[in-house]
């Protein structure tokens, strides 16, 4: 074992400060912390003179070693202190996080007269970033003009990026902006400021300035722009990245592999985010996974999201909150039940069950899967909700057109002190329009901006118009709609299109419907929509014109189907070209229950028909709906006390929703039907929506 020999001061070294300060200087950039303090002691021992010199190296030494507190000790015994004493103290706090501490060891610094100088500016700065305490930064900025420090480097980036980080974006371009030379890390400052703030598109338009103008790029800023290009979609500047990144061999780096699965997941291409780390999973962290299980959750790819969780397991990595969310939304989407109680089952495992996040997506799953007393439940067990869950409550009660009770669940919210924001006020007005809570939602869209402070944005004027046209209010929302700051986005002019054709508005109906074909081409509801107009006012030469130009214009109905989960497996039916291996059963009882709710009051509603055939065919068209099928095999097949659930891509049609109430009477059940913007929950011949949706 080799004893490493202790160094032996001669007198003559104590009276050499230069010398002293030199051997400082080199313990502290190697870390030796021990021998820096021994020969601290010997000079207090030796009763060496205090020099401002070689004190200013022992605070350093001690600042980076990380002894705060022997630094603050030393500085605070310092008889006379010059600009490098206390420029050493305040990047010291800064650099350990006490930044109110920096803030203040800086003004003690301007009272006692001596003049800061660039790096002093660059410590209180960053320390202003870090408490986000945007007040004082403006403050060092008008200091650091009045020394004439502001061009320098070191607080020019460090300027614009206290901004960037307090939100202030356009401060932060500006100052960028007006400094005469810029290096990789003021750069890099401006693009993560960029990405942060939500500019993606300005972030891009910087790297490509910064690959312009020859400055080296490094693996924070291919991470800042991945970042910025998954934002916009922009996938071609994402593969270009990505070459940066093989030849300046950064593909090895996890932070960097993790950035660029992000980016590809984004955009979209699962395959190039499933091959970045390739076979290497060794690379891969949590993280890695996470992105890939958020990608295919978005490509409503489950079984993908689900088998990278399998593989995670496999592999002993320790899933996070991240990524439960991501797969309970999943569940959410497609109204998984059985893999969504399978997921909670993990998350009370791994010891997420009161984790507000997680929780919040749990009650938001069980409200999709249409088990609204679950989401209550999970939500009462969350010690202190956050404003995402109370928006997942709130949404809960909108979509099952429990208008009253997302009110109050809001008035809650509000009474807790949690301040809402544009997501509780799309749910909200949700809720409202779905129950038909007409002048409640009117009052909170005029009380979103003067009572709260929340600007409605482009959804909330469409629920407004969704709102009147369900109340049949055409005229008002037609006044409404010219007087929006903005044109109405799809579903705006998709609700008011839909409310022409259920009152039989044609005139209003055709413009509706040109503004719609306007801003989505390729959708084929808008034809639909206003085929059916033409069809209940049995003008059906203006319903061939219609068909014909959804013929020229290649577009097709988009079909009807519905599903419903039983025995771990999904069985999906159509109105057509349908098979299962219950068909038969399926028919013949379909054509029970139908003889059933005739006795009971059913009438077929044949004039849903948009077709000039006789009346027995449009009847036998009706019959066999998917929603229909669906709900008669999970009759045959669901025991008692299982939930009935059947879900719909498009809306319930009229005479479903009329047959399943009645069909609900006669076995005595409860059916709940989600289709594609509620729920309606049937028992006993009636339906939660109360008819109105």
């Amino acid at each position: 074992m080799k004893i490493e020999k202790r160094p032996i001061f001669s007198y003559q070294t104590f009276k050499d400060s230069d010398t002293l300060g030199l051997i400082i200087q080199i313990y502290a950039r190697s870390n030796k912390l021990n021998r820096g303090k021994e020969l601290h002691g010997r000079l207090v021992r030796a009763g060496y003179k205090p020099s401002k010199y070689v004190d200013n190296h022992l605070l350093n030494m001690y600042a980076k070693c990380g002894q705060l507190g022997y630094a603050q000790k030393l500085f605070d015994r310092m008889r006379q202190r010059n600009l490098v004493s206390w420029t050493a103290m305040i990047t010291a706090l800064a650099q350990s996080s006490r930044s109110l501490e920096a803030i203040k060891t800086f003004c003690r610094m301007r009272v006692s007269g001596q003049r800061p100088n660039e790096f002093a500016f660059s410590s209180v700065i960053q320390a202003s970033s870090s408490l986000g305490c945007i007040e004082i930064g403006r403050q060092m900025h008008c200091l650091s003009v009045k020394c004439g420090f502001s061009y320098e480097l070191f607080v020019g980036s460090n300027l614009a990026d206290m901004y960037s980080k307090c939100g202030e974006i356009y401060d932060s371009c500006k100052v960028f902006q007006e400094m005469p030379c810029k290096d990789e890390v003021s750069w890099t400052s401006m693009i993560d400021g960029y990405a942060k703030n939500g500019d993606s598109e300005e972030a891009l338009l910087a790297c490509k300035e910064m690959l312009g103008e020859g400055v080296a790029i490094d693996h924070y800023v291919l991470c800042s722009t991945l970042h910025a290009c998954g934002a916009v979609r922009a996938h071609n500047f994402g593969k270009c990245l990505q070459s940066f990144v093989v030849k300046l061999g950064f593909e090895k780096e996890t932070v960097v592999g993790n950035a660029l699965t992000d980016m590809y997941s984004k955009v979209g291409d699962m395959d190039s985010a499933f091959q970045v780390f390739g076979n290497d999973s060794g690379c891969m962290n949590i993280v890695s996974y996470t992105s890939l299980v958020d990608g295919y959750v978005e490509a409503d790819q489950i079984e993908n999201a689900l088998n990278i969780f399998l593989e995670l397991r496999r592999l002993a990595v320790e899933p996070n909150e991240f990524t439960f969310s991501s797969l309970i939304k999943a569940c959410a989407n497609q109204a998984a039940l059985e893999q969504g109680t399978q997921l909670q089952a993990q998350v009370i495992k791994f010891n997420f069950a009161l984790d507000t996040f997680v929780s919040s997506t749990l009650v938001d799953m069980y409200g999709k899967c249409g088990l609204v007393d679950e989401s209550v439940k999970l939500f009462n067990r969350i010690e202190n909700p956050t404003d995402i869950a109370w928006n997942s409550l709130v949404g809960v009660f909108a979509q099952h057109g429990l208008g009253k009770e997302a009110i109050k669940v809001f008035d809650k919210m509000v009474l807790k002190g949690v301040k809402p924001n544009a997501i509780t006020f799309a749910n909200l007005l949700k809720g409202c329009s779905h129950a038909g809570l007409l002048e409640e939602g009117l009052n909170y869209f005029h009380a979103m901006e003067s009572s709260y402070r929340v600007a409605p944005k482009e959804e909330h004027y469409s629920c407004i118009i969704d709102l009147l046209s369900r109340a049949g209010r055409l005229t008002e929302a037609e006044e409404f709609i010219k007087g929006m700051p903005f044109e109405p986005n799809a579903f705006g002019w998709c609700s008011y299109l839909a409310a022409c054709r259920n009152h039989g508005d044609k005139e209003r109906g055709e413009v509706a419907a040109q503004n719609l074909m306007r801003l989505e081409p390729e959708n084929s509801g808008a034809h639909v929509l206003l085929s059916n107009i033409y069809a209940k006012e049995r003008q059906w030469g203006d319903v061939r014109t219609v068909r014909k130009m959804m013929r020229d214009g290649s577009l097709k109905k988009l079909p009807g189907y519905s599903w419903v989960d039983v025995g771990n497996k999904t069985h999906v039916f159509g109105a057509e070209d349908w098979s299962h291996p219950q068909q038969m059963e399926i028919y013949v009882k379909l054509e029970s229950f139908i003889d059933q709710i005739k006795k009971v009051g059913y009438i077929p509603q044949i004039d849903l028909i948009p077709y000039d055939i006789d009346d027995r065919m449009k009847e036998k068209q009706l019959r066999y709906h998917s929603e229909k099928l669906a709900v008669v095999f999970a009759l045959i097949n669901m025991p008692l006390g299982k939930p009935i659930i059947v879900k719909k891509n498009l809306r319930v049609c009229l005479d479903c929703h009329s047959a399943i109430k009645l069909i609900s009477k006669v076995v005595e059940r409860t059916i709940i039907v989600r289709d594609n913007s509620r729920f309606h929950h049937f028992l006993d011949g009636s339906c939660s929506c109360g008819d109105y949706w």
